[in-house]
């Protein structure tokens, strides 16, 4: 049997089930990864590809509507829907090159952004999802640092589709190099269960439920596709761009 030797210098992986969670961690000294898979985050990576020259995520509706008439997109969902008098929400079909390429989208939602402001004293902050799964861990192994995913859930609750997210990097990334919390070894296992039929174990969650009941059930089978991406959306100031 192979031991590994527990040095001080392996890193950490550590998943944040919520955003409620994460007074609990060392934020300053990680990278955060923010994933909200239904949809925000999906949405924001689809548009870094498709050329988007950055996504400006602020976390109210009274934020986002200051920048109307200034030459922006400006995108906001509450609850899944569109709010009234935007432009589009958070649905990733409205991400394409034709929408929103060399423009800059100024996006609220209900749990993405908010995980993301409440991330801000991280080392650096980029957004995953299964777009971009592959390209953001082979970006994440090479850092050296601390990584924190951090689920964005729902309305800071726990969700499954976030969290097996996590374990989907997990998988990736782990090894001799990282040391593991109890969170991301749950993570790691809830993806195993799922990872041979994505759709089908995600049907289970709460989330996906509440978006069939508002008829985009295209939207929940476009943000499991796996990586269709190579664009790791990075935080720079306020504006989320290329890396």
């Amino acid at each position: 049997m192979k031991v590994v030797q527990l040095t001080s210098e392996r890193k950490k992986i550590e998943v944040c089930l919520t955003p409620a969670l994460l007074p609990l961690y060392d934020i300053e000294s990680s990278i955060v990864v923010v994933i909200d898979i239904f949809r925000a985050t999906s949405s924001i990576c689809y548009g870094i590809e498709n050329g988007a020259e950055a996504i400006i995520p602020v976390s109210q509706v009274e934020e986002c509507v200051a920048y109307s008439g200034k030459g922006f997109l400006i995108a906001a969902e509450r609850n899944g829907e569109v709010v009234e008098g935007f432009d589009f929400g958070n649905s990733p079909f409205s991400y394409t090159a034709e929408k929103v390429a060399g423009k800059t989208v100024v996006l609220t939602t209900t749990n993405g952004t908010h995980a993301l402001h409440l991330s801000r004293k991280a080392k650096s902050i980029v957004v995953g999802s299964f777009l971009n799964l592959t390209a953001l861990s082979n970006w994440l192994r090479l850092q050296n640092e601390n990584i924190l995913l951090v689920c964005a859930g729902w309305k800071n609750k726990f969700n499954l589709e976030d969290t097996i997210f996590a374990g989907a990097v997990v998988q990736q990334l782990k090894g001799d190099a990282f040391k593991l919390d109890d969170s991301a070894v749950a993570a790691e296992d809830l993806y195993t269960l799922a990872k041979d039929d994505l759709g089908v174990y995600m049907s289970k969650s709460s989330h996906s439920d509440r978006l069939k009941k508002l008829g985009i059930e295209e939207d929940i089978a476009f943000c499991l596709n796996v990586d269709i991406t190579t664009a790791i959306p990075v935080l720079d100031g306020d504006r989320l761009v290329k890396l």
